[in-house]
């Protein structure tokens, strides 16, 4: 069971803990170099694997967003907070002022949008409004 605790925290907990536990680490570092058939390479940096990691873990929100429950406005509401967290530490905290973790703001964002997007679908669905008789 998937509990109301927004998901993107993990990505945002562990850019986190790279970035002030190992302040050297470059985001640009090479961690595979795959030949590709047309003969050149594809060089897999730390940045590419975060983002990968962190559009998976949005996949999963997503999923969660597509439940309705009594929960889903608290999930919603932490996920904004989530947002707006990120929004703050991209604009106050050196640190993060990179264009990976923009990225991951913007997959928050994201978030937050689909979210909101697919509970007021799913709502109007479930909902049925009838026009009144005039009889």
């Amino acid at each position: 069971m998937l509990t109301p605790i927004p998901l993107l925290i993990v990505p945002l907990a562990v850019y986190n803990i790279i970035i002030f536990l190992t302040p050297g680490v470059s985001w640009s570092a090479p961690i595979a170099d795959i030949a590709m058939v047309s003969g050149s390479h594809w060089a897999v940096t730390v940045g590419d694997a975060f983002l990968g990691f962190c559009l998976f873990v949005l996949l999963f929100e997503i999923l969660k967003a597509t439940r309705v429950t009594s929960r889903s406005i608290i999930d919603h509401i932490l996920s904004v907070l989530v947002f707006a967290g990120g929004v703050v530490e991209f604009l106050l905290v050196p640190q993060a002022a990179t264009s990976i973790f923009a990225l991951l703001v913007g997959i928050m964002l994201l978030d937050v949008i689909t979210g909101f997007s697919v509970s007021v679908r799913v709502a109007q669905r479930d909902v049925a409004l009838t026009a009144p008789s005039n009889g």
